[in-house]
């Protein structure tokens, strides 16, 4: 696990609030996941991001699910965070 990773695991873990994704946090996403997490960022269901992708919105879900950590946050409310 890099150390970026890991450091920011542990302050999640001693209830420190997460830092703001950066772009080289964004760049660990895969291109399907980047659309994903910039669609749920505006405030997009899985159901819409779905019919917009083409895509089953359990898929969406899972790519959603595989960036969180990625990300280092937790909820879609945090993507609004996220840098356009």
């Amino acid at each position: 696990m890099p150390q970026e990773q890991l450091l920011q695991r542990r302050r999640l873990a001693a209830g420190e609030s997460s830092a703001p994704a950066t772009p080289d946090l964004l760049a660990q996403l895969t291109p399907q996941e980047l659309q994903v997490v910039r669609l749920a960022a505006t405030g997009a269901t899985n159901k819409e991001i779905a019919a917009q992708l083409f895509l089953s919105p359990k898929t969406v879900g899972h790519h959603l699910y595989r960036a969180f950590p990625k990300l280092g946050i937790s909820t879609r409310t945090e993507l609004a965070r996220l840098p356009r």
